[in-house]
């Protein structure tokens, strides 16, 4: 998770919500790794477990990837969960819980879907408060960082400035 947590951190540094991921095989090989990136790849596709599905697929020259399992700092969202699937993961690790749009466990039970032919393990909470504290802490200074802008702004709009 400590790798993921890295990657985070660089998709912060560049403006994205701070996601990471690491896919690894079944022997705790890194095939992949992946952060945020859809602001600057202008791709709504673009979270961390797709961009390390999509580094491991090219790796293995197939996007089949049975046996790996995927860490990751947020629950991934529906998307994800498909991609997932689709690859054969094998597990999911993920550090925070995602009650607005995470499918793992918060708003659907994605690992465990009756009307598909894969299943996955899913392991949450792994070093949550620290998964947790990295996107409160981006969002928290996004929200400093608009509302500074809005009171710039009214200063600049108000009479008292001409």
């Amino acid at each position: 998770m400590e790798l993921a947590l890295r990657q985070a951190d660089k998709s912060g540094a560049l403006g994205e919500v701070p996601v990471g991921a690491i896919l690894l095989d079944h022997q705790g090989r890194i095939l992949g790794t992946g952060r945020n990136a859809p602001i600057g790849l202008h791709d709504p596709s673009a979270h961390a477990e797709i961009n390390a599905l999509r580094q491991a697929g090219n790796r293995a020259g197939n996007y089949r990837l049975p046996g790996s399992s995927m860490v990751v700092t947020l629950e991934p969202c529906l998307m994800c969960v498909g991609a997932m699937l689709h690859a054969r993961v094998d597990t999911v690790i993920f550090g925070a819980a995602d009650p607005r749009t995470g499918c793992l466990t918060s708003r659907m039970q994605g690992g465990n879907l009756d009307w598909t032919n894969h299943r996955f393990q899913i392991l949450g909470g792994i070093l949550e408060e620290k998964c947790s504290a990295l996107l409160k802490d981006f969002f928290r200074s996004r929200r400093a960082e608009k509302k500074r802008l809005k009171q710039e702004q009214r200063e600049h709009d108000s009479p008292a400035s001409e």
